[in-house]
């Protein structure tokens, strides 16, 4: 079993391989070690945003202007975010990233999140969000290709595409 820090370690690998313009991101205790390390470079630029749907409007600019652009975020933000998902780059064609860390499962100390968070993949189904899951399931040297093609298959298929990755080890 992997830790914490090795599963944050293969997720920063896989964004460090996109080569991205920008990365929006909410502060996160889950995401810090990940966080941390975009903010420690010059490249690509990282900075804070108060909510996901300011990120949604943000990045599908940044994708209109022919930059690459990724949100970091919790699942327990995937709410907040689907009217401007479904009502901007989805409905317009544009390309939205995301990685999207997991809570709830085994491990998961905060019990106000299992309410919402284990509920995410079928929340993301019924909204028709593409996603690919990076979990206990999925070996660790998989994790970065898995990020990267998903980056790809945004751009290819000029649609919104979510990485779920459980970076705790709750989920199965």
């Amino acid at each position: 079993m992997s830790s914490p820090q090795e599963r944050g370690q293969a997720v920063i690998d896989g964004l460090d391989a996109i080569d991205l313009d920008f990365v929006l991101h909410l502060p996160s205790s889950t995401l810090a070690g990940v966080i941390r390390h975009l903010e420690s470079k010059s490249r690509p630029r990282s900075f804070p945003i108060t909510r996901e749907e300011e990120a949604v409007g943000i990045a599908s600019g940044l994708a209109l202007a022919g930059r690459k652009a990724a949100l970091v975020i919790q699942d327990n933000g995937l709410g907040n975010l689907l009217t401007a998902l479904n009502t901007f780059p989805r409905a317009y064609h544009i390309p939205l990233f995301m990685v999207v860390s997991r809570r709830g499962g085994l491990n998961e100390y905060n019990s106000m999140i299992h309410q919402f968070c284990e509920r995410v993949e079928a929340i993301a189904d019924a909204a028709d969000l593409r996603y690919f899951s990076l979990n206990g399931r999925v070996p660790l040297e998989l994790w970065p290709s898995t990020i990267t093609k998903a980056f790809e298959h945004s751009q290819v298929t000029r649609r919104p595409v979510a990485v779920f990755c459980d970076l705790m080890g709750g989920q199965p």
